[in-house]
Order: structure tokens, then C-alpha cells, then sequence
């Protein structure tokens, strides 16, 4: 079994590289996988707002609706019974930057109990740092997170992306 910290790294390495994708489009670099229970990938997404003219279109939204869909495939074929497609319960997102106060609000509505992150966005996060939409009580759903995980790769790469369009 490969210990929790390691297998944390390396979902974030698949997060990593999708923002690395989102430059070919000169979105701002922040890539999501959603991971199930079982280790698989069941969504992906980088930021694609410039590219698809869509303010939603945040790396987190963009795979939490991949693996949502997914899910609902398995389910109509009859591979996952009971199940409905958005409850992405038992699955862990993580994202090369903290969610931001509507991404924190799809997660909690999509009932995702973990997610890991890597750079702290001391502007807009809210997993800790400007809010803790994810932790917040007065809600039905309460995340477990996971931060820092490769934070200064992901961070890195926000600051490169940044330092060019200044």
C-alpha cells in the first residue's frame, strides 16, 4: 500500500499537468483530477476560461463535472448500482491551487469529502485562507483538506504564468 503523503504527490502530479495544458490557451494554470475510491481518475480539468468564454470554467467545476458524468455512465449501464452521478461521496479532488469560494461551494454540493491543494491563494481561497467554505459547520457537508501538498511546484508555476503577463 503506498503510504497517504505519496499517493497525494502523485495525484498532484496528474493535477500539475493539467495546468500546464491550461497555457496552451492562456488560461491561468491550474489543473484538478477527481480520484475515486479505488485510485482511479474519474475527471480532469485545467482552467479554460479563455478558452471557452466561460467564467465557471474553473479547473475544479470543469472535473468535478467529468467525474460526475462518468459516474452517471456507470450507473445507466448498470456498472455502479444505486448511484446517481453526482454524489461524488468516497472520491478526492485535488487542484494545484486552493478552490476558490465557488468552487468550495461545488465541491461541498457534490458531496466530495477530501480534497488536497497545493498553493495557498491568499486572495480569493476558501479551504483556510480567506474563507473555509469547506470546513464551514453551519453546512451539510463538511470536507476533510489536505494543503501544501507540492505547494512550492504549484505555486511556482502560478508565479512564472503571472510574471509573463505583467
Amino acid at each position: 500500500m503506498v503510504p497517504a503523503e505519496a499517493q497525494r504527490s502523485a495525484w498532484m502530479e496528474l493535477a500539475l499537468a493539467e495546468a500546464r495544458r491550461a497555457l496552451e490557451t492562456e488560461d491561468v494554470p491550474i489543473g484538478a483530477v477527481v480520484v475515486g475510491p479505488d485510485g482511479t481518475v474519474l475527471g480532469s480539468g485545467r482552467n479554460e476560461r479563455e478558452a471557452s468564454g466561460d467564467p465557471t470554467a474553473h479547473a475544479e467545476v470543469v472535473a468535478i463535472r467529468q467525474a460526475a458524468a462518468r459516474l452517471r455512465e456507470s450507473a445507466v449501464a448498470g456498472e455502479a448500482p444505486g448511484g446517481d452521478g453526482w454524489r461524488l461521496a468516497d472520491c478526492t479532488l485535488v487542484v494545484t491551487l486552493e478552490p476558490c469560494a465557488m468552487c468550495a461551494g461545488a465541491i461541498v454540493l457534490a458531496r466530495i469529502p477530501r480534497v488536497v491543494f497545493g498553493a495557498w491563494d491568499e486572495k480569493a481561497g476558501a479551504a483556510g485562507s480567506v474563507f473555509d467554505v469547506l470546513r464551514e459547520r453551519r453546512l451539510n457537508h463538511w470536507v476533510e483538506v489536505y494543503a501544501g501538498v507540492r505547494e512550492d511546484e504549484c505555486g511556482a508555476l502560478l508565479r512564472d504564468f503571472f510574471a509573463g503577463h505583467r
